[in-house]
């Protein structure tokens, strides 16, 4: 949780300062106020533990999809079944593997011993319950209708492991050959190649260039895989604080949805994710803004998220979904089409929901088929490694035979 500085009054009258820890500043003043404390400046601030807590929190793994998609259902049918939410919390806790969502549950726990609400409490655990989670749970306790809303992010939750499990298959195959292809270097680099170097060597033939540039290469690895190695992982380290920062975020991102082969896959995966969180806000009762801002962050495409901020300050300057959706650049056809006509019919939840449901369709497609288009990518470059290799080797190999019979 993030700590806040704080000024202000007791009910005496007498001014007060120091620090609370809390999720957001709307939660810090709210556990200012249950202490008799009464707000009048709150600004984010530092404390000494923070290198703790990063470091913490670097280590620490996220929630399992899996787990969630349990937890939401189990949570639904106990709601349904009439059982008191303070009673289901407790024995959800007590069963509950995950060491992370079973500490969040046990202060979750006694915050609604306290008089808190379910998404408030929720809210102060960000890492493990997601703003578009805190949001529907929200909507569902103001609507009475808590059941449904965690039966609707069970069924979210699950289309998201399902997407993520076939995307995975797909990339099996081609890590596989990569890793391979990477393994199948080191050891000509370091065993085969200097073998054929001091035998060419001994018998003084003039080389080919494709094995003098197989030699350099051969040497400069062998006598250099230590400075080869650092800088790779200083590569590694570097792109890795260049994509922490906003710009280089949100560049990768786009460059993401733009790669080879790969890029449309992504773009319509999002474009699908996006259509069911919106139309999942919509139609639990979440203000448009809001359900933008929110399906925009559960996107994780610092592009995509800009662009649907934008989307949303439009929106609030008066503009209409439709025309800010063109104007964005960022939608397919198909997606503006059925945003122009869900505005005029007012279905546009239910609209976007078939829209989800025929991206999800074709990226399933595009997921079997993705082996089958990286496969001449990767022949080709195994048959260019054959190709180096056979004229680095074979071509000296007949020039020391004709001089041999000359």
């Amino acid at each position: 949780m993030s700590v806040f500085n704080y000024q202000g009054r007791n009910l005496d009258g007498s001014k007060v300062s120091g620090q609370v820890e809390a999720a957001t500043a709307e939660l810090a003043a709210e556990s200012l106020m249950a202490k008799g404390v009464i707000p009048l400046e709150i600004k984010a601030g530092s404390s000494g533990s923070a290198l703790n807590i990063d470091l913490k929190s670097l280590f620490t793994p996220a929630v399992p999809l899996e787990v969630l998609v349990i937890f939401c259902r189990q949570m639904f049918s106990l709601t349904k079944a009439g059982v008191p939410l303070l009673r289901s919390m407790k024995g959800l806790t007590q069963n509950c593997a995950n060491k992370q969502l079973k500490e969040a549950l046990e202060d979750v726990t006694n915050e609604l011993t306290n008089g808190r609400s379910l998404s408030a409490a929720m809210q102060m655990h960000p890492k493990v319950f997601s703003p578009l989670f805190v949001s529907m749970l929200s909507v569902g306790e103001n609507t009475g209708r808590l059941d449904e809303a965690l039966l609707q992010l069970a069924n979210y939750y699950e289309q998201e492991l399902e997407t993520r499990k076939r995307i995975k298959t797909a990339m099996r195959y081609p890590t596989f050959v990569i890793s391979f292809i990477v393994l199948a270097l080191f050891i000509l680099n370091v065993k085969v190649i200097p073998q054929f170097s001091s035998m060419f060597a001994r018998f003084g033939v003039d080389l080919p260039l494709p094995t003098r540039i197989l030699m350099g290469t051969s040497n400069f690895f062998v006598n250099y895989w230590g400075l080869m190695l650092a800088l790779i992982v200083g590569a590694l380290f570097a792109f890795r604080a260049w994509r922490q920062t906003a710009q280089g975020r949100e560049k990768w991102d786009k460059f993401r949805l733009r790669m080879p082969v790969v890029g449309s896959v992504v773009n319509r995966a999002q474009m699908a994710r996006f259509a069911r969180t919106f139309a999942l806000m919509l139609k639990a009762g979440v203000p448009l803004n809001q359900s933008l801002a929110l399906s925009a962050e559960a996107l994780d495409n610092k592009f995509l998220e800009a662009r649907l901020l934008e989307m949303k300050s439009s929106i609030e300057a008066g503009g209409t979904i439709s025309s800010t959706a063109i104007n964005s650049g960022i939608f397919t056809s198909l997606v503006i089409q059925m945003i122009s006509v869900g505005e005029e019919t007012g279905r546009i939840d239910e609209l976007l929901l078939e829209v989800a449901d025929f991206y999800d369709r074709e990226v399933d497609y595009d997921l079997k088929t993705l082996t089958a288009r990286i496969e001449p990518i990767l022949l080709v470059i195994v048959a260019g490694m054959v190709l180096i290799l056979a004229l680095g080797i074979f071509l000296p190999m007949w020039g020391m035979l004709d001089a041999i019979k000359g």
